[in-house]
Formats: structure tokens, C-alpha cells, sequence
């Protein structure tokens, strides 16, 4: 099973270090991503019922097998037999130091990365569901399911039917801070993705009990630099104002994006820099 892991790891990681991985724009030939964490869950764990509760992803949240019925409906899987593959892409560095140094809004390397980086996550979905599905593998990627999509509920807001964040938690890769970004041990600035095979493959183990382990204010009841860092004040005492952080990206961010840079789409990510967990868990 430790092979298979691996197999499936190398897959991740060589894909990004072709030439599918870059910046563009005014920065070429840089990567896009850094080199990806993969971890590994399964199918059977507890944890994926546990997020349909309504204060966590919601009822319409799916489990692993939920959503591997709908694209395989005539196979004969058990939950067990399901891995779910979860990778972090970490900004570079360059990325991180250029918004460490912005104080209102985003740098152009940041919002090249949340306008084109996406676009980098979704080819590594498809090349993974295609070679997978090549060497003979059932195998689906969530988020690019027709029946996937965005939700909205009271307790969380804003959420989907498959969360990235919380499979990249059930597979060991990290915990929730303050801004409800998920803290790993290459820190939050990063991009999630995953897909579902029908491979038993030895599931990660979870090096924390709490879903906000590795966020000092949860923990030690300090920190909150998020706060200072959140230009719109979607981040106070009182928690994390989704609506206003999504006001700001659809309103201030986008039209400074397209005035400074050109480019058509948001980004902001203060909250992710120049704090205690930018590029690892704090302690």
C-alpha cells in the first residue's frame, strides 16, 4: 500500500513540474505552485458524516461514497475499497513575500495566482481522473461532477457540496485558523485539491483531534493577526464576516485588479501573509 501512495503521490508532484505550472504574464516562466503535500483518506472514515452537520459543511455536504454513486452507479463498491487523494499547492515564496509586503490590496503575483492558479488545480483533477481512468481505475474528481456546486446556509454561509479544505483535513494535511483558512505545515497560503478512487490505499493519520489544532487563538486564546491584515473587516473579534469578505473581492479588489494590472477577477489573501502561520503551524 506504501507503493501505491507513492505511485499516486509521484503522479501529483511530476505533473507539476511540467511546464503546465507556471506563472505567465509578466513572470514567465515561474512556477505557478510550489512543490504539493499529498495525503491520503479513507473512504470509510467517520469524519466525512460528520460534516454533514449544519455547522460544519451542511446536510448537502457529500460523503465520499454519496458522490462516487452518482458517477459509477452500477458498481459494486464497499467505502472501504474508496481512497481520497487530497493535495496542497503551496505559494512560492515570491508569491508570499509580495503580498507580505502590500497593506491594502493584493500584489500582481498574488492575483495572477487566484485568477490562473485554479485553472492549474482543475489540470491536475483531469490528468489525474484521465491516466487513472487509462490504467484502469474507477476514479472521479468532486468538484468537476455536473451535480457539484456552490451553497449558501445560515451557520456557514457560503459553502459546496465537496469541500477541498475539509478532505485535505480528513486526510491529515491540516486544521482550521481564525479566517477559516487551513493551516498545514507549509502554513495557509495555498490552493486545495482531491479526487476519489476505488483503490485501497493505507489512509494518513490525522496528527490532531480538533478541526482548529494548529490555530494559536483556539488554542492559546492569542494571536489574531489575521485581524489587522483584513483590509474590508471581514475578520473581528466576533468571527469571520463571509458577506463582507465577499463584497470586497467582487467589489474593491476586482476593480483594482483590472485598473493596476489588467487582469478580470479578484484576489486579496492579506490574511494569509505576514502572520504566525503563513508558512508553517505556529507554535
Amino acid at each position: 500500500m506504501q507503493d501505491r501512495k507513492a505511485w499516486l503521490r509521484s503522479l501529483i508532484v511530476d505533473f507539476l513540474g511540467t511546464d503546465v505550472n507556471r506563472m505567465g504574464g509578466n513572470f514567465g516562466e515561474e512556477k505557478m505552485w510550489d512543490i504539493p503535500l499529498v495525503g491520503f483518506a479513507s473512504g470509510a472514515d467517520d469524519i466525512f458524516k460528520k460534516y454533514k452537520s449544519p455547522d460544519v459543511c451542511g446536510t448537502e455536504h457529500w460523503t465520499p461514497a454519496e458522490i462516487f454513486a452518482k458517477a459509477y452507479p452500477e458498481s459494486n463498491f464497499t467505502e472501504d475499497e474508496l481512497t481520497i487523494v487530497s493535495w496542497i499547492l503551496p505559494q512560492t515564496e515570491k508569491t508570499k513575500a509580495s503580498l507580505r509586503a502590500e497593506t491594502h490590496f493584493p500584489s500582481e503575483r498574488w492575483s495572477r495566482s487566484r485568477i490562473f492558479g485554479e485553472s492549474i488545480n482543475e489540470a491536475v483533477r483531469e490528468y489525474l481522473v484521465k491516466t487513472l481512468r487509462e490504467a484502469g481505475y474507477e476514479v472521479i474528481a468532486p468538484v468537476l461532477q455536473p451535480e457539484w456546486t456552490r451553497l449558501e446556509n445560515p451557520q456557514q454561509v457560503i459553502t459546496s457540496k465537496w469541500s477541498e479544505r475539509h478532505m485535505a483535513h480528513a486526510a491529515g494535511l491540516g486544521t482550521f485558523g481564525f479566517c477559516d483558512a487551513l493551516i498545514t505545515p507549509v502554513g495557509k497560503a495555498h490552493r486545495t485539491g482531491s479526487i476519489i478512487i476505488r483503490l485501497k490505499v493505507q489512509p494518513d493519520k490525522r496528527p490532531y483531534t480538533d478541526i482548529h489544532e494548529y490555530c494559536l487563538y483556539y488554542t492559546k486564546g492569542t494571536c489574531l493577526a489575521c485581524i489587522k491584515r483584513c483590509t474590508p473587516g471581514a475578520l473581528t473579534k466576533e468571527g469571520h464576516n463571509k458577506m463582507k469578505c465577499r463584497a470586497f473581492l467582487r467589489g474593491p479588489s476586482t476593480d483594482y485588479n483590472k485598473e493596476r494590472f489588467g487582469l478580470d477577477g479578484y484576489g486579496c489573501g492579506m490574511c494569509q501573509t505576514a502572520v504566525p502561520c503563513e508558512n508553517g503551524i505556529p507554535t
